[in-house]
């Protein structure tokens, strides 16, 4: 008789959890599209329609917003590294 690691308790566990999975993964569906995270082309084009909700932003204004941002983020690096060399 061969001796299974963790007893005959932790054998009959593994049997249980391996045929829990084994019904999970036949219900749970195979492709994004039927799980629902594929997403369908009404809910996604209204997004982008003027019926979205929301507040409305060009593309161009965030560009700008974000460029300006991380331009001043580098001046007050370099503004920084100036006044720690002068008062030191």
């Amino acid at each position: 008789m061969s001796q299974v690691p963790g007893g005959q308790k932790t054998l009959q566990k593994r049997h249980a959890r391996a045929e829990k999975k084994q019904q999970l993964s036949a219900q749970t569906p195979t492709s994004t599209r039927s799980a629902g995270a594929g997403g369908s082309s009404s809910t996604l084009l209204k997004l982008f329609t003027d019926e979205a909700q929301g507040l409305k932003v060009d593309p161009l204004v965030v560009l700008v917003l974000a460029v300006g941002f991380i331009f001043s983020v580098v001046i007050l690096h370099i503004i920084a590294k100036l006044t720690g060399k002068f008062i030191s």
